[in-house]
C-alpha cells in the first residue's frame, strides 16, 4: 500500500508555558487538496511553520513517503517538496517580480556567472506569470504592484519551486472574486497534475468549492475531519468554535434614514475623470464592491481627507464640509478603518490603551500631561466591551491575532460615535468567529444612527452584510443594487463594467 505523502503524527507545539499545538495528527495523499480551518490562535500557522522548516516541534514527528524527516530550515523543507505562500506578504519591493520569484536561483552570465541574467530569469517567470493570468511583466518593480498583484508574485514563486505540496496560507485574501476563482482553478490545476494542497482560508465558501477533505484545529488540538460529502459551511463552524452559528450576517434592524453621507460630483487623483455621486443613509450599510484598481479604496481615502480632492462636495450630516485632512474628516465625523489595518491603523509596537486612544488623546490629557489611570481603566472598558482577547491594556497589538487588532480599531472610534464609519476590507485574514462580532458591531453602529460605508472584496460578505450595494469600475458607479436584485452575477457584470444588468435604486 502507497504510503500517504505526508503523514503528520502526534505534533505538539509548546512556547515556554504556551502549548500552540497538542498531540495532531492527519494525513494528505499525493494529489489531495485539504482545507485546513480554525479560528485566530487555533494553531493553523504553528503546524504549517512546522511543515515548512520554519520551527521544529516539540513533540511528535513528520513523515514523507512514510520516511520520517527533520527540517532545519524552510530551505530544507523546499528541497524536500514543500513550498510555502504565507498570508504576510515577504517580497522585496525594489526588485522586480522575476527577482523575488527566483531568489537565490537566478539564471547566471559573466565571468564565473557574477551577473545575474536578467532576461534568462524573466523567461522562466513569463509562464508562471501567465499560468495565474497576471497583469504584469516578469520586469515589473514589485513596489509598483497592488497587494493582490503581490500576492499573485508570492504564489508564483512557490509554483517555480516545483513542489509535491504547496501550502497556501489566506492566499486569496486581498483577491478580488475573479482573482480568487482563478486561484480556485489553479489549485485543481495542481491537483490533477499530482501536487497535493493544504489551503487555509476564513472564506468557508472556497473550502467548499476546492477541497477533498477538511482538517478542523481548535484551541491547539484536532477538531475532527470532514470528507468530502460532509464538508459544508455549518459543519466547519460548529467545530471550529464549538458551537453553531445560526447566521453569520445580521439583517437590519431599522430602514434606512436621512443622507449620512453624501457626495456630488466628486473626483479623486487616481481617476480625475471620472465624477462620482453617491449617498449613504443614516442606519444603512452600503456595500461598496468593485474589483481590486476600481478606485474603492481610493474614494476612501479621498473622503478621509488623505488624499486630495481635484473636484466635488462631501457631505456629512446633511452639512457640505471640508476634508483636506484627517483631522477635518474626523472633527466632521468620519471614521476610517482601513484596508491594511498593520501599516495605516495601529503602532504594532505599543499598547491596546495607547491604540485606543490615539484618535481621543484630548479625552485622556490636561494641560499636555496625559491622564494614565483614565486611559487605562478606558481600555479595560474597550477590550471587554468588544471581547478583545488579550492579557490586559497594556498588551502589544502585535502579539494579537487579527480579528482581536480589528476589535481594537473598532473600539478606536466607535466609541466617538462616529456619524459616517468607512470599512475598508474589515474582515481581512479574520476567522469566522470574529467576523461575526465586527458584521454585529457594524450593524449595532449603523442601528445606532452610523452612515456605513463597507468596501470588500469578499462577494459573500458583501451580499450578507449589505442593505444596498454599489458597485465601482474604473473609477465610476457602475450601478446601484437594492437586496432584492443582489447576486454574484449582477455584481460581477457591473464590476467588470457591463450595464446591461444596471438596478438604480434610492
Amino acid at each position: 500500500m502507497t504510503p500517504p505523502l505526508l503523514t503528520v503524527e502526534g505534533v505538539s507545539k509548546s512556547f515556554g508555558p504556551v502549548v500552540a499545538l497538542q498531540d495532531v495528527s492527519f494525513s494528505i495523499a499525493g494529489g489531495e487538496v485539504v482545507g485546513l480551518v480554525g479560528e485566530n490562535g487555533a494553531g493553523k500557522s504553528t503546524l504549517m511553520k512546522i511543515l515548512g522548516g520554519v520551527i521544529t516541534p516539540s513533540a511528535g514527528r513528520v513523515l514523507i513517503d512514510g520516511r520520517e524527516v527533520h527540517f532545519a530550515s524552510a530551505r530544507h523543507a523546499m528541497n524536500a517538496g514543500i513550498a510555502f505562500v504565507h498570508q504576510e506578504l515577504n517580497s522585496f519591493p525594489n526588485l522586480s517580480v522575476a527577482a523575488n520569484i527566483l531568489m537565490g536561483r537566478e539564471p547566471r552570465k559573466g565571468p564565473f556567472g557574477i551577473f545575474v541574467d536578467e532576461g534568462a530569469s524573466e523567461a522562466l517567470v513569463l509562464p508562471l506569470l501567465r499560468k495565474l493570468r497576471a497583469d504584469f511583466a516578469p520586469s515589473t518593480p514589485v513596489q509598483d504592484l497592488s497587494i493582490a498583484q503581490r500576492q499573485l508574485v508570492e504564489i508564483a514563486r512557490a509554483l517555480s519551486f516545483d513542489a509535491r505540496l504547496v501550502i497556501m496560507d489566506e492566499p486569496t485574501s486581498s483577491l478580488t472574486l475573479r482573482e480568487s476563482k482563478r486561484l480556485l482553478e489553479i489549485v485543481g490545476e495542481l491537483r490533477e497534475a499530482g501536487v497535493s494542497v493544504v489551503f487555509i482560508t476564513h472564506r468557508l465558501n472556497e473550502i467548499v468549492e476546492i477541497a477533498d477533505r477538511v482538517v478542523v484545529l481548535r484551541d491547539g488540538q484536532l477538531a475532527g475531519t470532514l470528507e468530502k460529502r460532509e464538508i459544508n459551511p455549518q459543519a466547519m463552524i460548529s467545530r471550529m468554535i464549538g458551537r453553531t452559528l445560526q447566521t453569520l450576517y445580521l439583517p437590519p434592524a431599522i430602514s434606512g434614514g436621512e443622507e449620512g453621507l453624501g457626495l456630488s460630483g466628486l473626483r479623486t487623483t487616481t481617476f480625475p475623470g471620472e465624477a462620482i455621486t453617491l449617498s449613504v443613509r443614516k442606519g444603512e450599510i452600503l456595500g461598496l464592491a468593485g474589483l481590486i484598481g476600481a478606485g474603492r479604496s481610493e474614494l476612501a481615502r479621498a473622503i478621509f481627507g488623505i488624499d486630495p480632492l481635484p473636484a466635488g462636495e462631501v457631505r456629512i450630516d446633511g452639512r457640505t464640509v471640508l476634508v483636506a485632512s484627517p483631522a477635518q474628516a474626523i472633527a466632521a465625523g468620519v471614521a476610517l478603518i482601513p484596508e491594511d489595518r498593520k501599516q495605516s491603523a495601529l503602532l504594532l509596537d505599543e499598547s491596546i490603551s495607547e491604540n485606543i486612544a490615539l484618535n481621543n488623546w484630548e479625552k485622556f490629557s490636561r494641560n499636555g500631561l496625559v491622564d494614565a489611570d483614565r486611559l487605562h481603566l478606558h481600555a479595560r472598558d474597550q477590550i471587554a466591551a468588544f471581547d478583545v482577547h488579550a492579557g490586559g491594556p497594556g498588551t502589544h497589538l502585535a502579539v494579537l491575532s487579527g480579528g482581536n487588532q480589528q476589535k481594537v480599531i473598532l473600539g478606536k472610534w466607535l466609541p466617538r460615535n462616529p456619524v459616517v464609519l468607512i470599512c475598508d476590507e474589515p474582515t481581512r485574514g479574520v476567522d469566522v468567529g470574529a467576523r461575526h462580532d465586527i458584521y454585529r458591531r457594524l450593524r449595532a453602529a449603523a442601528d445606532g444612527g452610523a452612515a456605513v460605508l463597507l468596501i470588500s472584496s469578499d462577494m459573500e460578505e458583501v451580499l450578507g452584510v449589505s442593505d444596498r450595494i454599489a458597485v465601482m469600475h474604473e473609477g465610476r458607479i457602475a450601478g446601484m443594487l437594492a437586496r432584492k436584485d443582489f447576486s454574484e452575477h449582477n455584481v460581477l457584470q457591473l464590476a467588470v463594467g457591463r450595464d446591461s444588468h444596471r438596478e438604480h435604486t434610492e
